[in-house]
């Protein structure tokens, strides 16, 4: 039996990691191993000895960490957090065990959001028109721009995810007490802010797993619905409570020339945000390269089970990935998730509710 340790196992994301694992199709049974910052939610996860350990930025997390890896045995290290997946990318050689990290690189380039769409727009790829603010004229001019086309704009911070700093907004007073707020509250200042043009239309997100370059599953998903979506400044958040497998070749070929642009050696994972501009073209906003998003196990109840396949090419084993490259779920397969409330896999037909309000 395979021994894997799965950080931020707290979180939701290492839920459905872990959950994709113990519900693989072939019936292998792994022991895992969770770590976290916290003790609270990792209570909640399905593994079989927890660990809570320091903040990767602390000075005793490798010592901490290569303990557990001694003392469990462990086969394979899946690393969740963004900082976690930045350090280690960076830091592989003081992890004792395998990993199946991109190279450093590439992780500073998607995580630096910014960057990411400059970089894009040189290799004529599609991606929304932004502006790095790094003064009150720069946030002035951006604005200025975007709004002759656009009714309004999008402001968010560069780094961090689940749409953090994000607000769609109209004018400029609107935008400049928004950094200031973020300023004052969180230690944000106009550096760490970009301004784009709003995109009005569908959100999707794809997910696919890499080997030196090579593209070897992946699936394309549209979300419908957000967690608490209504509730937020933004209207959103990077989390669905409705969500709809799709089969789309723009969004296909987007992602996969975005990824062997920013790197023609990508191995790991690869899950990137897409939304619909006002022409009606799919354009790429981000990839979080190194984690999987939060709902993989969406995926892997629908027969696409990326973390396992991914786990066992993390081990070194010579494995058949008995999938294709695109399109490995039917379109319009439904995942409806709340809170306190489990989640369902919805195919065509297989509504239960009656429909009376027409």
């Amino acid at each position: 039996m395979k021994r894997i340790l799965v950080t931020g196992a707290g979180g939701s994301a290492c839920y459905n990691f872990i959950e994709s694992l113990r519900d693989n199709n072939s019936g292998e049974k792994f022991y895992i191993v969770g770590t976290d910052v916290s003790r609270y939610h990792i209570e909640l996860s399905n593994v079989d000895k927890r660990y809570i350990v320091p903040r990767v930025t602390e000075p005793r997390y490798f010592d901490v960490v290569n303990t557990i890896i001694e003392r469990e045995k462990i086969d394979f290290l899946h690393c969740q957090p963004d900082i976690e997946v930045e350090v280690l990318s960076r830091e592989k050689d003081r992890i004792h065990t395998r990993t199946l990290l991109p190279r450093p690189e590439t992780v500073e380039i998607c995580q630096d959001k910014m960057r990411f769409n400059t970089i894009l727009r040189k290799n004529n790829l599609p991606v929304p028109e932004a502006y790095h603010i790094t003064s009150e004229n720069d946030l002035e001019k951006a604005m200025e721009a975007l709004l002759r086309t656009n009714e309004k704009v999008w402001l968010r911070a560069i780094h961090g995810a689940g749409s953090r700093g994000a607000i769609p907004v109209k004018k400029l007073e609107h935008a400049r007490m928004w950094i200031d707020y973020w300023h004052t509250m969180k230690d944000l200042s106009y550096g760490d802010f970009m301004v784009s043009e709003f995109l009005p239309g569908k959100e999707y997100a794809f997910q696919s797993v890499w080997r030196d370059g090579e593209l070897l599953m992946s699936q394309a998903r549209e979300r419908v619905e957000y967690i608490f979506g209504n509730l937020t400044v933004s209207g959103q958040s990077s989390s669905p409570s409705v969500a709809v497998t799709v089969q789309n070749d723009e969004i296909n070929a987007t992602v996969s020339s975005v990824v062997k642009t920013i790197d023609p050696h990508a191995t790991g994972i690869f899950c990137a945000d897409l939304k619909t501009n006002k022409e009606g073209r799919i354009v790429l906003i981000e990839i979080n390269a190194g984690r999987f998003f939060t709902t993989s196990f969406f995926f892997s109840s629908a027969g696409c089970n990326m973390p396992y396949y991914y786990t066992k090419i993390g081990l070194g084993e010579n494995v058949v990935i008995p999938t294709q490259p695109f399109d490995n779920i039917p379109a319009d397969w439904y995942w409806v998730r709340m809170i306190d409330m489990g989640y369902k896999l919805i195919k065509p037909g297989e509504w239960t509710s009656e429909d009376l309000s027409k």
